[in-house]
């Protein structure tokens, strides 16, 4: 048996005023055939599952490219097209093989290009052929297509949001496509469409009961596979949404069933029952010091400002509230601000030195802050871990103002974990308050030194409420937009 795996990776914000080339790609992550390291990235797992069980399935494994750019606006129409035909050729000497696997994310929108999945997917489609096996990883928050589905026999989203299963859903996939080119099982896809935005966290209630149920269904009474795509909200295309795909042993009329029964049980929660309680910047730092605890302060997470998310980290929204309140001992990061980092590096630690940060990229980044700040910690290379993989912000700087301590990175980049901080110095036990610039993928490791965890609206450049997105390609009825047509 042979399989060929590679994988092409990025969430694409069609509203951010950042822009994606191939040197995206390359800066970020990119690894040629048979260089990639033997820990996973969050869309490149499929490769490491891949070569993990190749001696003991016996077969032949042929790895193609895989690479990966930092969540932003659109991707130009050459870094698309190059890369997906380098992947495409490398598949076309692979030939003939019997799977084809893909790490991808399933929100990656190229200019003239709405659906690059789809694309991608369709195209290896037509070069392997009708007989082979093709499956694909997808991050939850993604526009799951007609496109995608048509074209592979497994699709497998991660479960958990924060996502600290992408190397488990890989062998998820890796199993379900062996067996079925060894015609064990055949897979027959069926999808729900909720008709809006249903998304939710798998750390609270009732994402965590929700996501244990699915996976007990799993591999029982002829359920193979469940998904949960809850969509990408920051993109103008046709399939953004929320939508439950099942795949069933040959019965598509199950498969069906189940994925509306999902589907309607999640529209039910309703957006209130599914999400936090997010608080303003001032009402976000009093809720914190009323839950701060000796040596665990509370997290606030910058939900909006997320990197993860296509915009650009560098918000000050949060840096004023802080300097409002200068007898609160607090930390801020990573911001993104390259310029600002190698002023600090150059001025080196100990140097007091007037600063303009944050607030540069748009206007929704609010203003930028000048200041005399206190230059405490840098490094060349601020290296952090996330879950399996190593996450890099590049050479980074941390500044004081009073008693705030702010960390300012070169690369833009999830705060995924403390050392984002503690790598330069900054002890969070003293602290009350840490604001991190993430949506939900730092809580399984900032949770455990936390005496709680709040969200923040702090008016961020990443488009919080559906309802004042300016979409034009979505498919109507959509909610919140319009009254949901399944309730």
């Amino acid at each position: 048996m042979r399989i060929f795996v590679a994988s092409l990776a990025t969430e694409t914000n069609t509203f951010a005023p950042l822009f994606v080339d191939r040197s995206a790609f390359e800066s970020a992550f990119y690894c040629s055939p048979g260089t990639h390291p033997e820990t996973p990235t969050l869309c490149s797992a499929p490769v490491v599952a891949a070569r993990r069980r190749a001696a003991s399935e016996g077969y032949i494994l042929i790895e193609g490219t895989a690479t990966w750019a930092e969540p932003a606006g659109l991707v130009s129409r050459e870094a698309y097209e190059s890369l997906r035909d380098e992947i495409l050729a490398q598949l076309a000497a692979a030939l003939p093989v019997d799977i084809v696997l893909f790490g991808l994310h399933g929100a990656m929108v190229a200019r003239g290009y709405d659906d690059c999945e789809g694309d991608l997917l369709a195209r290896a489609r037509a070069l392997a052929g009708p007989g082979c096996i093709i499956g694909a990883e997808l991050d939850m928050h993604c526009h799951l297509s007609a496109q995608m589905v048509e074209a592979t026999d497994v699709i497998v989203a991660f479960k958990e949001f924060p996502h600290t299963d992408f190397l488990e859903r890989a062998e998820d996939l890796l199993d379900l496509c062996l067996r079925a080119a060894r015609a064990e099982v055949r897979p027959v896809s069926a999808v729900f469409d909720c008709r809006g935005i249903a998304s939710f966290m798998t750390s609270r209630e009732p994402g965590r009961g929700f996501v244990d149920r699915i996976k007990a269904m799993e591999g029982k009474g002829g359920i193979l596979s469940i998904s949960v795509a809850h969509g990408f909200q920051a993109a103008d295309v046709a399939d953004v949404g929320t939508k439950v795909l099942v795949i069933a042993d040959g019965d598509g009329d199950k498969a069906a069933a189940l994925a509306g029964e999902l589907g309607l049980e999640i529209l039910r929660w309703g957006s209130d029952g599914a999400m936090p309680r997010h608080y303003k910047p001032d009402e976000g730092i009093e809720a914190a010091l009323a839950l701060a605890q000796h040596g665990r302060p509370v997290v606030l997470a910058d939900r909006w400002d997320n990197p993860g998310g296509g915009v650009a980290g560098d918000s000050s929204v949060m840096v004023e509230a802080l300097l409002r309140r200068p007898e609160v001992k607090a930390a801020i990061g990573a911001l993104w601000d390259p310029i600002a980092v190698s002023f600090c590096r150059a001025a080196g630690v100990g140097a007091e030195i007037p600063l303009r940060f944050a607030g540069k990229a748009a206007p929704s980044s609010g203003r930028p802050i000048d200041a005399t700040v206190l230059v405490t910690g840098t490094t060349g290379a601020l290296l952090v871990p996330f879950e399996q993989s190593q996450v890099s912000l590049g050479p980074a700087a941390a500044i004081r103002i009073g008693n705030l301590d702010i960390v300012l990175a070169s690369t833009r980049a999830q705060t995924f974990s403390p050392p984002v901080f503690t790598d330069l110095g900054i002890d969070l036990t003293a602290k009350q308050v840490v604001v991190v610039k993430s949506s939900n993928h730092f809580y399984a490791a900032f949770a455990p030194i936390a005496a709680s965890v709040l969200y923040l609206d702090s008016g961020g450049p990443y488009p919080p409420d559906a309802r004042m997105i300016p979409y034009t390609k979505i498919r109507r009825p959509f909610s919140p937009l319009d009254s949901n047509p399944w309730l």
